[in-house]
């Protein structure tokens, strides 16, 4: 067996197990689920288990943990209402909800929202971040646990166009990237009492991805940051720098990670390998063809699949990064696609589900879903359902 051959059979040893989506874009940051028992064909009639209205505006990601849905919202004029709910994942009805207000400021863009950070769940707590820079830890009966105001910690760390990096959780730490022009950190905070671990300065340019996890080969897991200078690769647990990649990256799509190769929106894709024990990297590729725009890329099936704005998908493979086919779809996109089995799941940005099939020598729309709404946040899977929100609603697709 080649070198590429033992790769891409260790990434399919590593693709998600279905079960909890409990951040953003799910398993890894991956995207992508072994869920089978969704539907390819999407029936309004059929697919749609339930849609339950919402009480204020977001384009966070809901989160699943076992039988419960989490999703996060912000309402009133300012948005400075800030709710966090909790809902059966069996027939949508609510269990509870928790209201707060915001401490830090509100403003953002008129196409996002303060709702845009997903929230982070370790399987005990939930871990619910604002663009306000309110976070709030609550276990999963709705009880607070503890809370941070971290614009009154740290008062520069403000965005006119509101922040949307998601928190990620290793290792007993929550991982909150905060990178503005007028502040930019990153800080450990510890799961149990709320309080700093550690908290690392960072370029001062403003920043909407989102840190993600490798692990070495003895599954020690390091975290990565991406921002507009590159990446940098971190202890968990003291925030201590592992390794610099310094020759830029995007600062709205987010990185991937499939095994030990790192797929980085940085020159297009730039491709790392990362060694066995996840201190150093090497660079394999760089594709400019398959540059991706607001949603991040993904990987699935062997292959790289980036899509821009205006709605043309991007197929690549995992070897060279050569570009292996291309299929416009029904625009503007910002939501990051996500995947099971051979088909892609994606909406637009006004609510138009479509489902594509990559199994073929070129990808193929098999079905479309209009939910009429809407819709800037990433679809996410879970225990046979594929769900999406709106600012109005939140669907749950199934099968018939």
């Amino acid at each position: 067996m080649n070198r590429f051959s033992a790769i891409l059979f260790f990434l399919a040893a590593l693709q998600a197990h279905a079960g909890d989506w409990r951040q953003f874009r799910g398993p890894e940051g991956s995207g992508v689920s072994d869920e089978l028992n969704l539907p390819a064909q999407l029936d309004a009639r059929k697919n749609i288990a339930w849609k339950i209205a919402l009480p204020g505006r977001g384009i966070s990601s809901p989160i699943i943990v076992g039988d419960r849905i989490f999703v996060t919202c912000s309402s009133g004029a300012q948005q400075d209402r800030l709710h966090v709910i909790c809902f059966n994942a069996g027939d949508g009805s609510k269990r509870w909800e928790r209201q707060f207000w915001a401490t830090g400021r509100t403003t953002c863009h008129e196409k996002i929202s303060v709702a845009a950070p997903t929230p982070a769940s370790d399987g005990e707590r939930i871990y619910a971040l604002f663009s306000s820079n309110d976070l709030f830890c609550l276990d999963l009966d709705g009880n607070l646990l503890w809370m941070r105001g971290l614009m009154r910690d740290y008062p520069n760390a403000s965005n006119g166009h509101g922040l949307a990096s998601s928190p990620i959780v290793v290792a007993g730490v929550l991982i909150a990237q905060i990178e503005t022009d007028g502040e930019a950190f990153v800080a450990g905070i510890d799961v149990a009492t709320g309080q700093n671990r550690w908290k690392l300065e960072r370029p001062k340019k403003a920043n909407w991805t989102s840190p993600l996890v490798i692990r070495s080969t003895n599954g020690t897991p390091f975290v990565i940051l991406q921002g507009s200078t590159g990446l940098a690769a971190i202890d968990p647990s003291t925030g201590a720098q592992i390794w610099k990649y310094t020759e830029g990256a995007a600062t709205l799509p987010s990185s991937v990670v499939r095994g030990d190769l790192l797929f980085v929106p940085s020159f297009g894709i730039t491709t790392l390998q990362i060694s066995s024990d996840g201190k150093s990297f090497k660079q394999l590729w760089r594709a400019n063809q398959l540059r991706p725009s607001t949603a991040s890329p993904l990987v699935a099936n062997d292959r790289i699949f980036t899509l821009n704005d205006a709605g043309v998908l991007t197929c690549g493979d995992l070897i060279e990064g050569k570009r292996l086919w291309q299929l416009r779809l029904t625009g503007p996109y910002s939501a990051t696609p996500v995947a099971t089995g051979k088909f892609l799941y994606l909406v637009n940005e006004k609510g138009l589900a479509q489902v594509v099939d990559t199994s073929g020598v070129e990808g193929m729309v098999v079905s479309e879903l209009d939910l009429g709404e809407d819709m800037i946040g990433t679809p996410s899977i879970a225990n046979g359902g594929l769900y999406f929100r709106s600012d109005g609603h939140l669907w749950k697709i199934t099968k018939s």
